[in-house]
């Protein structure tokens, strides 16, 4: 792994904040053309949409459509748009919650749970070729800071929802389960 720069190799702030925000538009570029979405029969087999939703249930579990909607920071009617196709293709089952008989959750189905798992295993093989040069603290290191750029944006978005500039997110939250965790 070569040694970090020293001061006098690290651009300006300016600079530096500039090749970032360049850098990830390349990202976005590129996820958006291969939509890193794995290898083999499997590529490009599931939308990013489904892709979080049916990740979502994994973890979760049953899940009304407003919970869901809030754990990932859209609209429930995005929510319902969303899984219906996923509904129809058998991956999710809409149960009556467990407490309440009146209310509605999504669950995902035992089709849907090896659906998921076998894009899962896709896109890590994926990731595992494009990282295959890099030292398994270094892909720790991408996580991490992946994560972290991930939940600024995601308290930023929520944000500039209840009315906060932009840039003064709201520290209390996770970012994992609220607004935005790339639900969108």
């Amino acid at each position: 792994m070569p040694s970090p720069p020293s001061p006098t190799d690290t651009p300006a702030v300016p600079d530096l904040l500039n090749d970032l925000q360049h850098q990830l538009a390349v990202f976005a570029r590129r996820a958006e053309q291969t939509r890193l979405a794995g290898l083999g029969q499997v590529r490009n087999s599931m939308d990013r949409a489904a892709y979080l939703l049916l990740n979502r249930l994994e973890q979760h579990g049953p899940t009304g459509v407003k919970a869901l909607a809030a754990g990932m920071g859209i609209d429930s009617s995005t929510v319902t748009r969303q899984v219906a196709p996923l509904v129809d293709a058998g991956l999710v089952k809409r149960a009556t919650h467990p407490e309440d008989g009146r209310a509605v959750v999504l669950e995902l189905t035992p089709i849907g749970r090896a659906r998921l798992h076998e894009v899962q295993g896709s896109r890590r093989e994926l990731v595992a070729q494009l990282t295959s040069d890099w030292t398994q603290a270094e892909r720790a290191t991408f996580c991490t800071l992946l994560t972290r750029f991930n939940t600024s944006v995601s308290q930023a978005n929520a944000g500039q929802q209840e009315g906060r500039p932009p840039g003064r997110p709201d520290r209390g939250q996770d970012g994992l389960d609220g607004p935005g965790d790339g639900g969108d």
